[in-house]
């Protein structure tokens, strides 16, 4: 997730990390996905990489998807604070969320 949001969505009181901050940068998306799961995380992607994977039967602590070019960073931190407003972390276990 881009800085810029998991600012945001601490400003509002909201655990967030990036792929850069956890190290992560250049990771295999399945090594992303488990540091995700292992650290009880929702991941939030534009890559679609995560949806196929989901589909395959990969465990996940729930995936946030949006397009790439889809939303402003604004639009993307007012809808995860819905989200998480909304859903609790048990219900996002296995779960896509389409931003």
């Amino acid at each position: 997730m881009a800085g810029a949001v998991a600012d945001g969505l601490r400003r509002r009181g909201i655990d967030a990390t990036t792929t850069r901050e956890s190290g992560l940068i250049g990771s295999r998306d399945l090594d992303q996905l488990a540091f995700a799961t292992r650290e009880e995380r929702v991941l939030i992607t534009q890559d679609a990489d995560f949806l196929r994977l989901a589909h395959e039967g990969r465990p996940h602590r729930g995936i946030a998807y949006y397009a790439p070019g889809s939303r402003t960073i604004g639009d993307l931190i007012s809808r995860l604070v819905l989200m998480h407003a909304v859903l609790s972390a048990d219900e996002m276990i296995g779960t896509i969320e389409f931003l």
